[in-house]
């Protein structure tokens, strides 16, 4: 049976480039016949400094979000990987197997080293405790958006090379990405992140939403002049599929609408798709019992899984068994 892992990051509210990237096809597959896991990748978000008051939100939103947005506790194993002390013991066995020369290929390390984000050892061994979220759990498809692809291929390179070392012991993972899932672009046209502060959060109220939406950077052009079909306010109509979508190509090749237009109708568009989630993550946060319920049995879910890979681990490199069961849980 196919067994599917997904992670976020609780670095902030979740954009659209996040929900099409990655998200929706994630819900989508609670309709398959397979194991599935989903957590936040809380211990992520400590290559760069946090706020302990920040994180502490943030860890809390995006357990609210995931639940609002159609994560079904009954059908995902869903947890917080700070809640599963097998993910760091993991990852130490495998940096010690990890050569340094694949690492330093990380597109995400040198990017971000690029952009001014400052350099730790965290940051740069950030695939290896990513490999280790993936192998805890015998995993056979990670759904992710085309630009961690090289995430999945690394975790794959790692698990072969301790199989190597220590006899058959992880479970090799393919990288599921869908074809038509494309790189969001962002307010500036280039691709939509939160390191970029370029995004289009999907729960924000109305008169914030509009903000962003009018504030995406267009081509200066004359009234009446043609607008190119595959520009990015565009690619969001198509993205939103908006019914006259076809009918907006045509103004827009003949130079019959213009970008204030065009924004505004794709406020409404954005708005209503995201209705239904809004309404629910509103009754989610007030229940905290609910919340913590979820995550306790979640948590209770993941540890039986990880704690038998992670003996599977120990015993082939000869540390055999802990000698007293560490705690379950992470209490709060």
């Amino acid at each position: 049976m196919k067994t599917y892992l997904t992670g976020m990051t609780p670095t902030g509210s979740p954009h659209i480039g996040n929900f099409f990237g990655m998200m929706q096809q994630t819900i989508a597959l609670q309709d398959e016949k397979a194991k599935r896991y989903f957590f936040v990748s809380d211990q992520h978000t400590f290559t760069s400094k946090r706020d302990p008051e920040e994180f502490r939100k943030n860890q809390r939103n995006v357990m609210i979000d995931w639940l609002a947005l159609g994560i079904d506790i009954e059908k995902t194993v869903f947890f917080t990987q700070s809640d599963v002390r097998a993910h760091t013991e993991l990852a130490w066995y495998l940096n010690c197997i990890t050569p340094m020369g694949l690492l330093e290929r990380a597109h995400a390390f040198k990017d971000k080293t690029a952009k001014g984000m400052e350099s730790n050892v965290g940051l740069f061994t950030y695939p290896v405790l990513m490999t280790a979220d993936i192998l805890l759990y015998d995993v056979t498809t990670v759904p992710v958006g085309k630009d961690q692809q090289q995430h999945v291929e690394m975790a794959r390179d790692i698990a072969q090379r301790f199989n190597h070392h220590y006899g058959e012991t992880f479970v090799l993972p393919e990288a599921r990405i869908l074809e038509d899932v494309k790189t969001i672009p962002g307010l500036d046209g280039a691709k939509m992140s939160k390191s970029y502060g370029n995004t289009i959060p999907i729960f924000t109220d109305e008169e914030t939403l509009k903000k962003k939406v009018m504030s995406i950077q267009t081509d200066s052009i004359a009234m009446g002049d043609p607008i190119d079909p595959d520009c990015t306010v565009m690619q969001f109509h198509n993205l939103f599929e908006n019914p006259n979508y076809d009918m907006l190509v045509d103004k827009c090749k003949n130079g019959d609408v213009g970008f204030g237009d065009l924004k505004k109708e794709l406020v409404g568009l954005i708005w209503e798709y995201f209705t239904p989630a809004r309404e629910r993550r509103i009754k989610l946060e007030h229940d905290e019992t609910y919340l913590r319920e979820c995550m306790m049995k979640g948590a209770v879910k993941a540890n039986e899984k990880a704690e038998e890979v992670l003996g599977r681990v120990r015993d082939r490199m000869g540390l055999g068994k802990h000698i007293s069961p560490l705690p379950i849980l992470n209490q709060k």
